[in-house]
């Protein structure tokens, strides 16, 4: 009877071992996932679990390869504390967004979880983050995910690899890749963490099969790769892109829309760097390397590699090949007030704006000047760098999901703060995210040179826009009481607009979207970027024929 129970026990611990599972130890909040036990931390509420890994280092020769699941571990594996950063080159310090990690290394991809103590087949949100695919964290203290697991969400951040060790693409990876693939390191990463969370999102009480991916800048940008990656299928039920982008990004071996093959970019980056080889990349110190690569103005971004991104954002789209899964997306009002460096100078006259826009854009200018004249000069080349970066690629992503029939969410975040008032940084890119994250007021953790919305009117806010995500992660329908509802996109174009409260509209920018798409249209046809290739410095815009390939 004795050997009965201990072969009982013996197969229980097996079974938890094999099995999602979640318990208490000893007051501290115990999680069995496929590579073994983990202690989280109780508090206020919620079970908080920290730097679990969810994939292998890659570091050494595992340095620009696909991602591989984490190995199991022994023991009970203590989960208090964030993993290290993935290394990245730093911002200055007077930046906006510097925000700089406690610790960073290679060995970096871990994931953090927020629960409710009584989680039980809960919603989960899993948080991409922004920062140009060069920089950013998951311990970054604004992106605490305590407000959302206090609403009933299971909650989940992820690092993934940045800059050159997250995007680089060079012949000779390729050639040892048995997919003939490079680059895209950090995609591969973001599936391998929700193909994580798919297998073990229960042990922490949530719904594997109610799964919202978001990401804000950089992190919307993600969003939209793991849309349209073939990889990514299955994956996650719902999408939440703030502020993404879609430009043409590099093919892997052939030049196209005006741009290198992505591995003629490794070539040029590797020699810039000093490194003769593969192996001199990857013997390179890895500080060294990322402070190397952004002299040399290494650009993170997509590789066309026919495997984990078969095509271009937008051909995706456009075939209707993309997730079929709801999707919420917006973008801000003054996205480029913090980005104004980008901008030409303003032109000394009205006659001068309009001259030079009807010379750049032919046929397409008069309705150019109608969305963007040129009674505030300043104003209306803030607004087309936004439209060019955010604006359009917001709309055609919704747009693309409403035409094929799928519940489809449009928002303008319009608020403007005293803080932010006060420094002309009115709704400028990514100052949603305090209000998201409920991050709003005397104690919020925000970046050191980030303007603190602190009046009643920002928390009652932050307040909605939460209902708003969080009911969008529970249904696929978007909803706040006392507020206005929201409606989809397919209801005449409507969209939200947050104020100092929610707004129901229409029409998000008039003449905008039509006049972008055909822009955009021409560019492609003609085999030219479009992405920030618009206003007073844009080349010349094809004519309908020239178009016509």
């Amino acid at each position: 009877m004795k050997t009965l129970r201990y072969r009982a026990l013996w197969f229980l611990v097996l079974l938890c071992t094999l099995i999602p599972f979640r318990g208490v130890l000893a007051g501290e909040p115990i999680a069995v996932v496929s590579q073994g036990a983990l202690a989280g931390r109780y508090e206020d509420g919620l079970n908080i679990f920290k730097g679990i890994p969810y994939a292998e280092p890659p570091v050494g020769e595992r340095r620009f390869t696909a991602t591989k699941p984490a190995a199991p571990w022994g023991g009970t594996r203590p989960a208090l504390d964030f993993g290290a950063s993935c290394v990245q080159p730093p911002l200055p310090a007077t930046s906006l967004y510097a925000d700089e990690p406690d610790a960073m290394d290679e060995d970096c991809l871990t994931l953090n979880v927020w629960a409710p103590t009584a989680a039980e087949k809960a919603p989960v949100i899993v948080w991409i983050y922004g920062g140009a695919l060069q920089r950013g964290s998951s311990a970054a203290p604004m992106y605490d995910g305590a407000a959302f697991a206090r609403r009933g969400i299971v909650f989940v951040s992820i690092n993934y690899r940045l800059g050159v060790f997250g995007w680089l693409a060079h012949p000779e990876l390729s050639a040892e890749s048995p997919r003939g693939a490079s680059g895209n390191y950090g995609l591969l990463d973001q599936i391998e963490a929700l193909k994580w969370v798919r297998t073990n999102i229960k042990a922490f009480g949530g719904d594997a099969g109610n799964v919202t991916i978001m990401g804000e800048s950089a992190g919307a940008l993600s969003v939209s790769y793991l849309l349209t990656s073939p990889l990514a299928n299955g994956l996650f039920d719902k999408a939440i892109a703030e502020s993404p982008n879609i430009r043409a990004v590099p093919k892997l071996k052939q030049a196209g829309y005006g741009l290198p093959s992505a591995e003629q970019f490794g070539l040029m980056l590797a020699r810039k760097v000093g490194a003769a080889d593969l192996h001199a990349l990857r013997s390179m110190d890895a500080v060294e390397l990322a402070l190397a690569s952004m002299k040399a103005r290494f650009w993170a971004q997509g590789t066309i590699d026919g495997w984990s991104l078969p095509r271009q954002v937008v051909d995706v789209f456009d075939a209707g090949a993309q997730a079929p899964v709801p999707l919420l997306a917006g973008f801000n009002s003054g996205e480029v007030r913090s980005q104004a460096m980008f901008l030409p100078p303003v032109p000394v006259s009205a006659e001068a704006y309009e001259a030079e826009i009807s010379k750049r854009y032919g046929d397409l200018a008069p309705a150019f000047l109608k969305v963007y004249p040129a009674t505030d000069m300043r104003e209306s080349m803030l607004a087309t760098l936004r439209d060019a970066i955010y604006g359009w690629a917001t709309e055609r992503m919704v747009k693309s999901q409403s035409d094929a029939g799928i519940p489809a969410y449009l928002y303008i975040f319009d608020h403007c703060d005293d803080a932010a008032k006060a420094r002309d940084l009115c709704a400028f890119h990514a100052s949603e995210l305090p209000y998201v994250f409920g991050q709003v007021g005397e104690d919020a953790q925000l970046p050191t040179n980030w303007p603190k919305p602190m009046g009643a009117d920002d928390k009652a806010l932050s307040a909605a826009m939460m209902d708003y995500w969080v009911s969008f992660a529970r249904n696929g329908k978007p909803a706040s009481g006392g507020h206005d509802a929201w409606l989809t996109y397919a209801e005449g174009e409507a969209y939200m607009r947050f104020e100092t409260h929610p707004i129901a509209a229409q029409n998000p920018v008039p003449g905008m979207f039509e006049m972008q798409e055909e822009l955009v249209a021409r560019r492609r046809a003609a085999g030219q970027q479009w992405f920030i290739n618009v206003g007073l410095t844009a080349n010349p815009v094809p004519g309908p024929a020239e178009a016509v390939q």
